[in-house]
């Protein structure tokens, strides 16, 4: 079931604009999901409760080297994607190699954009735009201590000894 979910950006913009067709929301983030965790599931859940249907977007292998470190990410775009695809909250996944996620955002023109709470409205990438049709923009609460990189810290602390 996974796999149906992750999805092309040219198929993934023909079952939005059915599904906008009947009335529902459309709710759109984006992010690396890295050892996925708890952090990111609740994230995601939270997301999901915003609209009717929501489509992460997940960089590219590529992209998170230029944004984060040379030696991220840890898991593959492959199982990163198949991984998100498989949270019950997530209806489609599309895979993006660009630095940020404007374009999609752009081609979907989602209902309503979402980002955790530790980005302010203004730095969202996308929330101009959203905004310019009367989209909504959102930020979430994230779980506190929940991060991948302090997932990855606390490896190398506690078993490089």
């Amino acid at each position: 079931m996974s796999g149906a979910k992750v999805i092309s950006l040219s198929d993934l913009k023909h079952k939005i604009m059915r599904l906008k067709q009947v009335g529902r929301r459309i709710v759109f983030t984006n992010g690396c999901f890295d050892i996925l965790h708890y952090g990111h599931v609740k994230y995601l859940q939270d997301a999901r409760s915003k609209g009717d249907c929501l489509v992460v977007a997940v960089n590219s292998d590529s992209s998170i080297k230029k944004i984060k470190a040379k030696n991220r990410p840890v898991i593959g775009q492959s199982d990163r994607l198949k991984t998100v695809a498989a949270l019950a909250s997530v209806d489609f996944v599309v895979l993006f190699n660009e630095n940020n996620p404007l374009r999609l955002i752009k081609a979907l023109k989602p209902d309503v954009l979402i980002k955790g709470a530790d980005w302010s409205k203004k730095k969202i990438i996308g929330a101009d735009f959203v905004e310019s049709y009367g989209g909504k923009v959102l930020t979430v609460n994230l779980v506190k201590g929940r991060s991948t990189s302090a997932i990855i810290e606390k490896i190398i602390r506690d078993f490089s000894k």
